[in-house]
């Protein structure tokens, strides 16, 4: 079984020291800690991490498929307000 990550876990997770960064993208949620974009407080100046970015992604000039890169780490299912937990 995949883990559930609460809204409250992926926000904590926003690349304060100590922290990783999480971004979630269609209800999954991904570590992009190690992405050389994503190493300074904002993604391109423009994102945050430790947010659901769906909207944010489906809107850039990339897509989804920047989630493949080698540095991108799934880390669990983003549950909450519009991601009920699986039964």
């Amino acid at each position: 079984m995949e883990r559930r990550i609460s809204r409250k876990e992926l926000q904590a997770n926003n690349g304060e020291p100590g922290r990783r960064r999480y971004i979630a993208f269609d209800g999954v949620v991904y570590d992009v800690s190690d992405c050389p974009n994503w190493r300074t407080e904002l993604h391109r100046g423009q994102h945050f991490a430790g947010q659901d970015l769906t909207a944010e992604i489906n809107a850039a000039p990339h897509g989804e498929e920047t989630l493949l890169q080698p540095c991108v780490r799934r880390v669990g299912l983003l549950i909450g307000d519009d991601h009920p937990p699986l039964t």
